[in-house]
């Protein structure tokens, strides 16, 4: 079955950076492009990268651009992010996403089949 396990969450100062990892297994990896999801507590989860499968496109939310850098290593089954210039404000569970729903923009939550268990990201101020 499809699984995607994510990993490089933690605590880190307002500032600061982290790099996130989503390894997965059981489909085709570079069939299909890739996301990467954030849901803080009473928040709903929004959208906040994509890169194509080849990776050669790449989409952000206005939040993070400039700040994060979404890439991919499909010979890894690998998807990362990665989160410079970290804000108090970033603090959320993030998510990748996987397997996309035709007809569903790639920046909804509907737009996926399959999700990781998510890694928690604090930053402090």
């Amino acid at each position: 079955q499809v699984q995607l396990v994510e990993s490089g969450g933690g605590l880190v100062q307002a500032g600061g950076s982290l790099r996130l990892s989503c390894a997965a297994s059981g489909l085709t990896f570079n069939n299909d492009g890739m996301g990467w999801f954030r849901q803080a507590p009473g928040k709903e989860r929004e959208f906040v990268a994509y890169m194509s499968r080849s990776g050669g496109g790449t989409d952000y939310a206005d939040s993070v651009k400039g700040r994060f850098t979404i890439s991919r290593d499909n010979a890894k089954n690998t998807v990362y992010l990665q989160m410079n210039s970290l804000k108090p404000e970033d603090t959320a569970a993030y998510y990748c996403a996987a397997v996309r729903v035709l007809g569903i923009s790639y920046t909804s939550p509907r737009g996926y089949l399959y999700w990781g268990q998510g890694t928690q990201v604090t930053v402090s101020s």
